[in-house]
């Protein structure tokens, strides 16, 4: 069954009001794609297989949906399109963060990307332009790296009814706070509290760690190894960057211009903790898309940039000569009023 087949099921199960994944599997016996000739009636692997990928998709399909009814710069139709995946994580209210994997042209990959969109719920161009530079990713095929792409990390952040975003998860937690760095637990609360007299934009938890979408990040890095982290932001328009290797000091229209890191912060996390090269991109418009001129240009810089720096070869990538000489950008703190 090919996956426009299993929408077109999914669709009409959905109306028939199922409502989760157990209903789902048992829905498929009463309607007849499974009988007990095909499986034992209540014991089905191939019949709760194909239910976990229909709810699977049922599950990229409502945050299509929701994308959709959010954000003009989004059709549902392209979103759905993108045939992103569910990472299996949910958000504080359940919704799916979901991700695409795009292989390079030639199967073999030079590096290894993540690239991630939508940390905070309120920069909306930062999730628009993910999308658009996804389509650009498909249309080279990967180009040299393999890419992990997560348009947008903070779904509830983005999604709050009826029409206001917030920076923060479900939780008010600002997850660019909410990463492990060293000292957090002495570090973390004192910085929000004396230095940003306790704006809620920027509360980063009880714990590093305690929100399933940072927990999620985290994982990330762990598992799929990037040799490089871009991460997309607003409204400051410029770049920033944290970690070895040497900055670009331009992407399009946007010049470099180091911030430094935060208790908690990706920067600090990424870039100096863990030794990877990350790359802030900081829209000038957290509303407004930049126009298609720039956007290209911003992302042509971007691939040039990574295909210098960061290139793996069968000798170590300069990531990781890097960080096995411990070369890092600046472990400092700038003005919380200009900060990610």
């Amino acid at each position: 069954m090919n996956r426009l087949s299993l929408r077109f099921v999914l669709f009409v199960l959905i109306i028939s009001g199922v409502n989760s994944q157990a209903d789902l599997s048992l829905t498929l016996t009463e309607a007849g794609l499974f009988s007990p000739v095909m499986d034992e009636p209540h014991h089905s692997p191939v019949r709760d297989h194909v239910a976990s990928l229909l709810w699977a998709l049922d599950e990229v399909s409502r945050l299509c949906r929701q994308l959709d009814e959010k954000l003009t710069s989004i059709d549902y139709n392209e979103c759905i399109a993108a045939d992103l995946q569910p990472s299996g994580a949910y958000s504080i209210l359940h919704r799916s963060i979901a991700y695409k994997d795009v292989q390079p042209h030639n199967g073999k990959a030079t590096g290894r990307v993540l690239l991630i969109g939508g940390i905070h719920g309120d920069e909306y161009s930062s999730v628009t332009i993910v999308f658009r530079w996804l389509r650009e990713l498909e249309a080279q095929h990967g180009g040299e790296f393999l890419w992990r792409v997560v348009p947008t990390l903070n779904p509830d952040g983005l999604l709050m009814p009826p029409k206001k975003s917030q920076r923060m998860n479900a939780n008010g937690v600002d997850l660019n706070r909410n990463f492990p760095t060293p000292n957090w637990e002495e570090e973390a609360m004192d910085y929000w509290v004396n230095r940003t007299r306790k704006s809620k934009r920027r509360y980063p938890g009880t714990a590093p760690l305690s929100e399933p979408e940072s927990r999620w990040l985290a994982e990330q890095i762990d598992e799929f190894k990037p040799d490089a982290v871009i991460s997309v932001h607003a409204p400051h328009g410029i770049v920033d960057f944290d970690g070895p290797l040497v900055p670009p000091d331009n992407l399009g229209p946007l010049e470099l211009r180091l911030l430094g890191t935060y208790p908690g912060s990706m920067g600090r996390y990424i870039g100096v903790y863990k030794g990877i090269p990350l790359l802030t991109v900081e829209l000038e418009s957290a509303l407004r898309t930049p126009d298609q001129e720039d956007t290209a240009r911003i992302w042509r810089d971007t691939i040039t940039w990574l295909e210098d720096r960061v290139i793996v070869t069968d000798e170590p990538s300069r990531a990781e000569q890097a960080r096995e000489d411990g070369s890092t950008a600046p472990d400092t703190d700038t003005q919380e009023s200009i900060n990610n």
